[in-house]
């Protein structure tokens, strides 16, 4: 006869929650203020400023200029990877899904805009700055350093 083991209150526990991180592991709907993609992209242009923050509200109820206004026809259009110098454009749901290439004064950063984008200007996903990388002190910067060898 074999006696059967009785598993641990702790073994237990470790169990159920493993089950609930299966079942969490599906990916959520989007929602923008309790609003799916799908009405995102239906609203009009006024609904969708009167839900937006207020520095992209005040930015969007001002007349865009030129390059914003071409640069927002190419995002609106079927064009579906953009090249571009204007970072203060506000991101709209009919952004969604486009590849932008935006310039940092140095180079173009390449991105997909994602649903999280939204409200916010493009030049925000492309820095200007980068961190500084210091590396080990010049030769003579110490008084130890004169004697280093140079190779």
């Amino acid at each position: 006869m074999a006696v059967k083991k009785q598993a641990s209150v702790k073994s237990i526990k470790r169990k159920s929650r493993k089950s609930q991180k299966v079942a969490m592991g599906r990916a959520r709907e989007f929602l923008y203020r309790g609003m799916s993609m799908e009405e995102l992209v239906k609203l009009k242009r006024e609904e969708l400023i009167g839900i937006l923050p207020s520095r992209a509200r005040r930015s969007l109820l001002r007349e865009m200029n030129h390059e914003q206004k071409v640069l927002h026809e190419k995002l609106s259009g079927d064009q579906h990877e953009v090249k571009t110098h204007v970072r203060d454009i506000i991101v709209i749901p009919a952004y969604v899904g486009k590849i932008a290439d935006v310039y940092n004064g140095k180079e173009y950063v390449k991105f997909e805009i994602k649903p999280e984008m939204i409200g916010h200007y493009l030049g925000e996903f492309s820095s200007t700055r980068k961190s500084v990388k210091h590396s080990g002190p010049g030769v003579g910067a110490t008084r130890s350093s004169k004697f280093m060898p140079l190779k």
